[in-house]
């Protein structure tokens, strides 16, 4: 009996049950098994970043792996607490709660609001939300992250505290506590030795998580020395399932957390999109990024009222399942279960657990957010995006981490709007021998056509860049005419415009009229169906007639040339002159039809990609 469809995407865990191959078992035993290894020591190491027991970053985990496993529609990605979350959290709860029991249940709610956010995204299909989160930006906020992680994790890992409250202020404690002789030399020693445990495998030994032979490690080295009550350990967690503790929790704490649950929803979602994509096409397979998003939000819901906090896609633990050889979602599962058996049977372990090393594994995870390199790209490409990726790093760490998710979002939209405002925009000319029309700009050898400028706008025209187009076309015009042409007829190539709002049809009015008093035609070229479609609607007239009839617009910037000069063009692939002189369109001197153009006595209807115009039938193309 097989599964409805419709049961099967709300749920596609039991399609995968049913369809489940034998053969993947193994793959997906070890997998769970290695990801294990990482989980743990994750979990509780941004558990603390988000100003929360340790504990809570294994109920962050297992809670949503286990609903992702039933309603997620990826096969192989991997859920949990992210680093990039983890100090938006912080911030969302520290200043409501002082104490950790009260910071639990404000994550929890904290959390549910944030799968709210994505059910409801999901129901609206708004995934297309997440592109308000550009690379260029994400680069500058993940290095500002990153900064953040680094500067609240670094006095842990020299055993000492610190009470800044920004990235300036956290700075300067942690140089007066150097140089104070605040350093405890046993903390330092066991976090530096974990750090170089971690990347001495991940460059010598990749196939052994680093992660788990520090932490491990130096849980031995701790208890089997007796340092337990000589430098700051993590402590014994509590034994037993995960429950809900959402007690206490106002609802002016929870319309507070609004504003925060909506920042981490994008994010989340944003980090989940480009992995369950990028995954989906190594095998093979698609997700739907609406479906993708309300599994998120479902295991988001679920971990929120089981005591986790906000948690998304991990990008490191993602691809440990896949090089390990996960084939499904029973990979997590087994990780997850895995994590419950420790939790239930050995949670006194982590009394020996050093804060150092816990520092350590979060420091590691953090420096893989830093992307200096992107960033000197970014400037090389394109100093615009370079500049708004520094100002994105700066909102986060000057300004603060919820504050910086604001930041980068405006700066996103300024992004789009400036490439909207300033498009490319250039005059183009005849290139002998070159079909087409071409940038004058970029090819000194084109020349105008003779009584004509053609100009290209590469942008939809809109309020904001409405009046440039205005001043370009009548600053190419006065170009022209300086340089001594004779201008009749402007151009407008027009397919790169893929919308005319009122604002910029006033601007096109405008120069229409500018150009009349010149005794110059605007014509169009190329322009879309339903862009031309627009402009009809706005019911321009002049003098009581239409101002832009159908006479004004050609399917091509060729055809209309053509039009104009009266003549095909004979440059094209070596083409010599037609009966010696540039032969007129046809007897009548009738405008060129792109469809239908008679060039013989018989007047054979021309094909656009190959049309004869002499005896030896040699093509000319029209543009």
């Amino acid at each position: 009996m097989s599964t409805p469809a419709g049961l099967a995407r709300l749920l596609p865990g039991l399609d995968v049950v049913r369809r489940y191959d034998r053969t993947w078992l193994r793959g997906d035993l070890v997998a769970g098994v290695v990801l294990t290894a990482l989980l743990i020591p994750a979990g509780m190491g941004y558990a603390e970043v988000a100003g929360l027991p340790p504990v809570t970053g294994l109920y962050a985990t297992v809670v949503p792996l286990i609903a992702y496993a039933i309603v997620g529609p990826s096969r192989i990605l991997v859920l949990g607490p992210d680093s990039s979350l983890a100090p938006i959290i912080a911030a969302a709860i520290i200043p409501l709660a002082a104490v950790p029991g009260e910071r639990i249940a404000l994550a929890g709610i904290l959390a549910i609001e944030v799968g709210l956010v994505l059910v409801i995204g999901a129901l609206l299909r708004l995934g297309f939300v997440t592109d308000l989160l550009s690379k260029p930006i994400r680069i500058g906020y993940l290095n500002g992250i990153a900064l953040v992680v680094l500067l609240g994790q670094l006095p842990k890992l020299l055993g000492f505290g610190t009470s800044g409250d920004s990235v300036i202020e956290e700075a300067g404690e942690i140089v007066r506590g150097i140089l104070h002789g605040d350093v405890e030399w046993l903390s330092t020693t066991i976090g530096v030795a974990c750090l170089a445990v971690i990347y001495g495998f991940r460059r010598w030994y990749r196939t052994i998580p680093g992660v788990l032979v520090a932490v491990v490690g130096s849980i031995v080295v701790v208890a089997a020395c007796g340092w337990a009550d000589r430098l700051p350990v993590v402590g014994a967690m509590p034994r037993g399932l995960p429950t809900p503790q959402l007690g206490g929790v106002t609802w002016h704490d929870a319309v507070s957390l609004i504003g925060p649950a909506v920042g981490i929803a994008l994010i989340a979602f944003t980090d989940t999109s480009v992995l369950s994509r990028t995954f989906a096409a190594r095998s093979g397979t698609s997700v739907d990024g609406s479906q993708e998003m309300g599994a998120v939000g479902v295991a988001n819901i679920a971990g929120g009222v089981l005591g986790g906090f906000p948690i998304s896609a991990s990008s490191s633990r993602t691809p440990v399942a896949e090089q390990a050889g996960a084939r499904t979602q029973l990979a997590p599962l087994v990780g997850a279960v895995l994590i419950v058996v420790f939790i239930l049977v050995a949670p006194g372990v982590t009394a020996y657990l050093p804060s150092a090393a816990l520092a350590a594994v979060v420091i590691s995870a953090a420096m893989a957010l830093v992307d200096v390199r992107g960033i000197v790209a970014l400037f090389r490409i394109n100093r615009v995006e370079g500049a708004l990726s520094i100002a994105a790093f700066l909102g986060v760490a000057l300004i603060g981490v919820l504050q910086g998710i604001v930041v980068a979002i405006a700066l996103s939209l300024v992004a789009f709007v400036n490439l909207a405002w300033r498009p490319y925009r250039t005059e183009l000319g005849l290139v002998p021998g070159v079909r087409g029309y071409h940038d004058l700009t970029r090819h000194p050898q084109a020349a105008r056509i003779p009584g004509v400028v053609i100009v290209r706008f590469d942008a939809p025209l809109f309020f904001a860049n409405g009046g440039m187009f205005d001043d370009f076309v009548r600053s190419t015009v006065r170009a022209a005419i300086s340089d001594g042409h004779t201008v009749e007829t402007v151009v407008l190539a027009s397919e790169p415009i893929t919308e005319i709002d009122a604002t910029a049809v006033d601007e096109l009015v405008e120069l229409d009229d500018w150009l009349r008093a010149h005794d110059i035609e605007l014509l169009f070229a190329e322009m879309k169906g339903p862009v031309r479609d627009q402009l009809a609607r706005y019911r321009l007239t002049v003098d009581g007639k239409p101002r832009f009839d159908d006479s004004h617009f050609a399917p091509t910037t060729g055809a209309r040339i053509d039009e104009i000069t009266g003549h095909l063009r004979t440059d094209i692939d070596g083409a010599n002159p037609i009966n010696e002189i540039e032969r007129p369109v046809n007897d009548n001197e009738r405008p060129v039809n792109e469809n239908e153009r008679p060039v013989n006595e018989n007047k054979r209807p021309v094909n656009e990609n190959k049309r004869p115009v002499n005896e030896n039938k040699r093509p000319v193309n029209e543009i």
